[in-house]
């Protein structure tokens, strides 16, 4: 992993400052994107008939991971 953030890092500092706000967009949305993929598949593995959530705590969930 460590290489890993090291290229990552490198990367990084090879962006244009103008670029950065963008990719930084980029990234969050799929940092947010894979984090409800996995709440999503955890939800899948454990999930009963009977675990449901009202649309307000659906969306005061998301609300909660996009900010």
């Amino acid at each position: 992993m460590n290489l890993l953030r090291i290229r990552i890092h490198h990367l990084i500092e090879q962006l244009a400052d103008d670029d950065l706000q963008e990719t930084w967009s980029v990234m969050h949305a799929l940092y947010c994107d894979f984090y409800m993929l996995k709440a999503i598949e955890e939800v899948k593995r454990s999930h009963q008939p009977w675990d449901t959530l009202t649309h307000d705590e659906a969306l005061r969930l998301l609300m909660f991971f996009t900010h």
